[in-house]
């Protein structure tokens, strides 16, 4: 939802000290109490920090994980296909979920679900046991990450700038220090991948702590709406005749390709370079490298790609960039490890240029909802059967020639679907949809 839509309420400025939030869904101003606004950011913030340390510490000790599950590749191959199967499947409900309870009470409710699966999951005696857990977890992630930006519009209406760089660069910092730190506390805390693995769940316990008064705080909020009549509204619906629009099926296609990049990056990358002769700490900090190259041109990228009429050259430079990193790892993978994670983190910045280009591609708020919602459920279910099939084709053939040469081939309908998702058109035009 564009920031001109969103209504400020009139009243007077807090003092900077205040950080008082301000809540633009509603007419009237509804009084919030003072301590609210300190405690959303740090709310914020942490909910960001969690939404891939469950991913990418599970990456760094994915070699010991397998083992100790007696994990066969396809089954480790459907481990890296859950993220995508729960962003699909459980963060199409978050709208609604959101009408009925209030995003906080969701956000929360997705906090306490990440923790919970993160407490479990390592105490899991079976494959099938871990994946339960591990969706569970899933599938709080996917309600936080609708629902985040939902939370900084409505409560932040002035520094929705502010607010989104703090939580992009938490959520790139968090997906950084799982990669990273992983198998360095691990060591530390006697060696066990159990242990590894259930250190994150105290993070994600933290970040259940300020929502918890977050939400009762915005169900009081809620109740004085209603009592005023004054709620809002609920959003706009996904109407059907998006996948009429050749734009919008290019977008969900180069979103689902994107997504698969990224998938097999964060489940499988340490393991090629261990593979290949490097140490799983350091593995982990090359997946860390990888990642964290999304914290400067998630905000670079965005600028940009808003200033050009096409975006298709973006699509191909970062294209062209994950193209030199596979060959890289089909060549070399331990003489030039840097060198590829520093390439394949370029070319994973396609996240925020498809995100720039989904509010591109549409001129009404409505329309960027329903190609929103278009593009990236569809997206990650053109996603989950990447992971899986690097997984299957890494067992039967012994090594990584295949996988890499299969992720490389993927790049290039990817390239050519940003061409075609980056021209200057909109949906209504190829539609016919109101505004």
């Amino acid at each position: 939802m564009p920031d001109d839509e969103i209504q400020t309420l009139n009243r007077p400025k807090a003092a900077p000290h205040q950080a008082l939030p301000r809540p633009a869904a509603t007419p009237a101003a509804v009084p919030q109490p003072q301590w609210l606004g300190p405690v959303l950011i740090v709310g914020i913030v942490l909910a960001a920090l969690n939404l891939r340390p469950a991913i990418t510490s599970l990456g760094a000790l994915f070699e010991e994980t397998r083992t100790g599950l007696h994990m066969s590749g396809t089954v480790a191959g459907l481990i890296t296909s859950v993220p995508a199967l729960c962003f699909a499947a459980v963060g199409v409900t978050a709208p609604r979920l959101s009408r009925r309870f209030g995003p906080a009470a969701v956000v929360c409710a997705g906090m306490a679900a990440i923790a919970a699966g993160l407490l479990i999951r390592p105490f899991a005696s079976n494959a099938a046991g871990f994946l339960a857990a591990s969706a569970l977890s899933l599938a709080g992630i996917a309600l936080t990450n609708v629902l985040l930006p939902v939370i900084v519009k409505r409560w932040f209406p002035d520094r929705v700038g502010t607010m989104t760089g703090l939580y992009s660069m938490a959520l790139a910092a968090g997906t950084s220090l799982a990669a990273a730190a992983t198998v360095p506390l691990t060591s530390a805390l006697g060696g066990s991948w159990r242990t590894g693995l259930l250190v994150w769940a105290v993070l994600a316990l933290a970040a259940v702590l300020p929502w918890l008064p977050i939400a009762t705080a915005a169900r009081r909020t809620r109740a004085a709406e209603a009592a005023a009549g004054t709620a809002a509204g609920a959003p706009a619906d996904t109407g059907p005749r998006v996948v009429r629009s050749r734009t919008a099926w290019a977008l969900a296609c180069y979103f689902g390709l994107q997504a698969t990049g990224a998938y097999v990056t964060m489940g499988w990358l340490p393991q090629i370079f261990r593979d290949a002769g490097v140490s799983a700490a350091t593995a982990g900090v090359l997946l860390a490298v990888t990642m964290v190259m999304g914290v400067p041109l998630a905000f670079v990228i965005p600028r940009l790609a808003g200033r050009m009429r096409n975006q298709g050259p973006i699509a191909v430079t970062l294209g062209l960039f994950g193209l030199a990193g596979y060959l890289g790892l089909y060549l070399a993978p331990a003489a030039g490890a840097w060198a590829w994670a520093l390439l394949l983190g370029i070319s994973n910045c396609a996240f925020p240029l498809v995100i720039t280009m989904i509010g591109l591609r549409a001129r009404s708020s409505a329309g960027v909802v329903r190609l929103s919602a278009f593009a990236q459920s569809t997206g990650y279910l053109i996603s989950i059967p990447g992971p899986l099939l690097i997984g299957a084709l890494y067992q039967h053939s012994g090594g990584w020639d295949l996988p890499l040469a299969l992720m490389a081939g993927l790049l290039v309908p990817q390239v050519a679907l940003g061409v075609l998702a980056g021209r200057d058109r909109t949906i209504e035009d190829e539609c016919g949809m109101r505004n």
